[in-house]
């Protein structure tokens, strides 16, 4: 199969910060919780089992993890969506995902990841970052976004005209519970969101300066739904030509359609295509990857 793009092309861009690596719930598919071997809720159906003790909600709220989260938030409150985050992955023991353990040795200059668990705070573990974590329905501020300068120990709160230049960038829209727990989870919070991304809130001017003419490859996310698929529209405004690639192995003719209008070309290959060239690249000395 010829493809329009070569492993060796899309690493190269990855390390030369043209190519963003654009993560979605796939490139959990092989974390385990430690102790029991459960792997993590990552896509929308996972995510729902998961709050509702294992249970399927009624058809109409198993659409869509923002539709579930809401009707919870409505009969519960905030807290017992935010408590069922922060316990899922801000305490529960997880393994690495390949994706993020390759992820840490490239150490991209900028990275988008609509997860909310924090192995990619993890994968930068001692290495200066900034990072920008999405939040919605907060006042006092124009920003849907807390922006943290990470010291190499710890995070601190920073302004954005304050954020130093050259440090790697992660972009967490849909949030996580570290350093503050903060999410975008049910449908009042991705309507306040997106509203605020698509009039310029939700994102720092320095990465709006920063993502002009970045071409994006997604890995690990499927573009069924409205919701992920405004929010990625939005955030990858000002992408190059064409606009990127996404890993989707067996697409579906709503994605084929969508993705061709914004100018991103489908590679029909698994997650593991792009990751076996890594270990190609470190074993070329060898002859190992003839």
């Amino acid at each position: 199969m010829t493809l329009p793009v070569t492993q060796t092309e899309l690493l190269a861009g990855i390390k030369d910060g043209s190519i963003v690596p654009y993560l979605g719930p796939g490139v959990l598919a092989d974390v385990r919780n430690t102790a029991t071997g459960v792997p993590m809720p990552a896509t929308s159906e996972e995510l729902i089992l998961a709050m509702n003790s294992g249970r399927p909600m009624a058809p109409k709220l198993m659409y869509e993890f923002p539709r579930a989260a809401m009707h919870v938030e409505l009969k519960r409150g905030r807290a017992a969506v935010t408590k069922f985050l922060d316990a899922t992955y801000g305490t529960t023991q997880w393994s690495r995902a390949a994706v993020h353990d390759w992820l840490k040795a490239l150490q991209p200059g900028y990275v988008i990841d609509i997860n909310r668990d924090t192995q990619l705070l993890d994968s930068y573990a001692g290495v200066p970052h900034l990072l920008v974590q999405g939040c919605a329905r907060i006042g006092g501020t124009d920003y849907r976004f807390r922006l943290y300068q990470y010291d190499g120990r710890d995070y601190r709160t920073v302004a954005p005209e304050q954020a130093p230049e050259g440090l790697p960038v992660l972009f967490k829209p849909m949030g996580a519970p570290r350093p503050q727990s903060s999410y975008i989870a049910s449908d009042a919070d991705y309507v306040d969101y997106i509203t605020e991304l698509m009039g310029g809130f939700a994102v720092p001017s320095f990465v709006k300066r920063l993502r002009q003419g970045k071409r994006y490859l997604f890995l690990g996310m499927r573009f069924t739904r409205d919701t992920e698929r405004m929010v990625m529209k939005d955030l990858i405004y000002g992408a190059g030509s064409p606009a990127g690639w996404a890993l989707i192995d067996s697409p579906t003719d709503k994605e084929r359609r969508f993705l061709t209008r914004l100018g991103i070309e489908i590679l029909p290959v698994g997650i593991s295509w792009l990751l076996d060239q890594l270990d190609c690249s470190a074993a070329q000395a060898s002859n190992a990857c003839a």
